[in-house]
């Protein structure tokens, strides 16, 4: 399977979906490709009466999305609270997230496990601008749980494209937010981290310490007015000042050597 060649077309879809709907029907398919069932890309509000410039995007049972606006479960939902506390991805299965888990929680997993929502995965969204107070996740629902991590890794980087996507299309009729112009230094930082390597890696091939790469990734992002570095790299991929060709490039070109010093599903 060619991930990147997934996660590219997606892209370009995204470039010139019709609306939200489209772009949710796109990215449902990818998802099936990928061994995913279900998705539900939405800022942390109720799905059935959702403000202005909420994104609701989901492919859930219907009566789930019933009983979460009835029961009010947008308000306690352990997944949404995770999310908005966290930049990093997380599975529900995890010992840490179960831990965490309120006895009224624990009723939301079970009603949800019961019409299949169940070995979630989520990532964490935040709003691309100052002007955007909705916190926001994307969560995939997996076939079965032998599924590859570089599946994991295109939801990650596709979830956030999506979402930026469908953010624009919710805004549509605002007025446009600039996008920073990144130094040529922040330029190679980013597009190496998209192809998953670790600050460590990227300071040794750009001959400067890992903290200098942290701190370049960082002053993207403040740059571009985002909370995650996997925000960065679809904002520098949508605002072509990366190419996503380079990357694609230089993970074909690491496939003939002999030993890897990063792999692009590695996480930094």
């Amino acid at each position: 399977m060619d991930y990147f060649d997934r996660i590219q077309s997606f892209i370009e879809h995204c470039e010139h979906a019709a609306d939200a709907d489209d772009l949710a029907a796109a990215f449902q398919q990818v998802l099936e490709t990928l061994g995913f069932r279900h998705f539900a890309c939405c800022s942390h509000v109720d799905p059935l009466r959702p403000p202005r410039r909420a994104v609701v995007l989901q492919t859930y049972p219907a009566s789930w999305a019933r009983s979460f606006s009835e029961l009010r479960f947008y308000e306690f939902d352990p997944v949404f609270l995770r999310a908005e506390h966290t930049s990093q991805p997380f599975h529900w299965d995890a010992p840490d997230f179960r831990a965490e888990l309120t006895p009224p929680q624990q009723e939301i997993i079970a009603e949800a496990s019961r019409l299949g929502i169940v070995h979630g995965y989520t990532v964490p969204l935040h709003s691309i601008d100052a002007a955007g107070p909705l916190c926001a996740s994307c969560s995939v629902i997996p076939d079965s749980a032998t599924i590859n991590d570089r599946s994991y890794f295109s939801v990650r980087l596709m979830s956030a494209y999506l979402f930026d996507a469908a953010s624009r299309e919710a805004g549509a009729h605002d007025p446009p937010v600039a996008i920073g112009i990144l130094s040529r230094r922040e330029r190679q930082c980013l597009e190496l981290a998209a192809q998953g390597k670790s600050d460590w890696v990227v300071g040794r091939l750009l001959t400067i310490s890992e903290r200098t790469v942290h701190n370049h990734i960082e002053s993207a992002k403040r740059r571009l007015g985002v909370a995650t570095r996997v925000q960065a790299i679809v904002h520098a991929l949508a605002s072509r000042q990366i190419a996503f060709g380079d990357v694609i490039r230089s993970q074909v070109s690491e496939r003939h050597q002999p030993q890897k010093i990063g792999s692009w599903c590695r996480r930094s």
